[in-house]
């Protein structure tokens, strides 16, 4: 069985376009997984420690067969091929790829390393922008509120 999944990209050091593109095409070769949409690249100012670069963030649409864990397990790989390094690293700091899953499906996930729908989703300008772009009348499971309806109680 397929489920849909929003994943969301981010990458404020090195060539963060480079960075990302080169995750979403890890992603696409991933086991049981098709890529289906991309947003937009948006430029954004960092959330957490001072003296951050910019961040370029968006969203990717896939189906695939794998498990949220399985997933997660791949995504986290990815990072770490991209040259992140969560052990060590600032929370909330540069990095030069960060891939969190937004929406799975249906499901509802709540276990230690892994929650969806992501717990900050409807507070992250930087993420609702680029899914509304894709999905912006997505049902996301737990939420009464659609990513449009999100973004625009976060703007007024």
């Amino acid at each position: 069985m397929e489920n849909e999944v929003y994943i969301a990209m981010g990458s404020n050091l090195g060539d963060r376009l480079s960075n990302i593109e080169g995750g979403i095409g890890e992603i696409e070769l991933l086991l049981g997984t098709r890529m289906v949409q991309c947003s937009s690249m948006i430029e954004t100012d960092p959330v957490g420690p001072s003296g951050q670069g910019a961040y370029l963030n968006g969203v990717v649409q896939i189906s695939t067969s794998l498990t949220p864990n399985a997933l997660l397990k791949e995504l986290l790989k990815i990072e770490t091929d991209f040259g992140r390094d969560r052990a060590n690293e600032v929370r909330w700091g540069a990095r030069t790829l960060d891939l969190d899953i937004l929406v799975f499906g249906d499901q509802l996930v709540d276990q230690p390393g892994l929650t969806i729908p992501h717990p900050r989703l409807h507070i992250r300008s930087f993420v609702l922008i680029p899914l509304c772009e894709i999905a912006p009348d997505l049902k996301i499971p737990g939420h009464k509120k659609t990513p449009r309806e999100m973004l625009e109680a976060f703007e007024s």
